[in-house]
């Protein structure tokens, strides 16, 4: 086993404050009740993931249209406008990364992504140049919680489960890495993290 975990690290919600609320807010003019209604009924979370596995947003888009017609300047907005959901980075989670990386920790993104939107951020966001190795789910046709997906990342990583500490906002995720043998953290906060870190003596 090696002496030093590989620390693995979602992006949306981890790193990157990525919220189609950032957008739709601005669509909206504020109407709250109408954007949570539009979210959870038309461009909802189940509709999202399925590009997250590879689906294209060109047939994404099309197939949601076709069921909410009256919908469609509303939906054809979702990925036009998809940059304007990234609001930045979650600074304090980068300060942490820059520590890690700056005390030779192997470094890995695992995160639920289309590949066709994934370019923006990779672009936007330098500490991507850290990372030794980034699994996009978009890119191999896999999602997390899927134990399939974990596989991967650990064959590019050449470590096991028990050699690697998980960080993710997810619960589900996190519940399902900690069953793969994964030393896991619920992300929450900066601070919390930090402490997460320090409690098994990376920092």
């Amino acid at each position: 086993m090696n002496s030093k975990p590989a620390i693995v690290f979602d992006l949306g919600g981890v790193l990157i404050d990525w919220n189609p609320r950032h957008l739709y807010r601005k669509i909206f003019n504020d109407d709250e009740a109408a954007m949570e209604r539009f979210l959870a009924e038309v461009c909802t979370p189940e509709w999202n993931a399925k590009q997250d596995k590879g689906r294209s947003l060109a047939d994404a888009t099309e197939a949601l249209i076709a069921a909410y017609p009256a919908e469609e300047p509303l939906i054809r907005a979702f990925y036009d406008r998809w940059p304007e959901m990234l609001s930045g980075a979650i600074e304090g989670t980068v300060e942490i990364l820059a520590r890690l990386k700056e005390a030779d920790y192997r470094l890995s993104a695992l995160s639920n992504w289309s590949a066709e939107t994934y370019p923006h951020a990779r672009r936007r966001f330098e500490f991507f140049d850290w990372f030794d190795h980034v699994v996009i789910s978009g890119e191999v046709g896999l999602v997390k919680p899927d134990c399939a997906i974990f596989d991967h990342l650990l064959a590019k990583a050449e470590r096991s489960a028990a050699e690697c500490v998980f960080i993710d906002d997810s619960p589900g995720n996190v519940a399902a890495a900690a069953g793969f043998g994964f030393d896991t953290i619920h992300f929450q906060s900066p601070s919390q993290l930090s402490d997460e870190l320090m409690n098994r003596g990376i920092f």
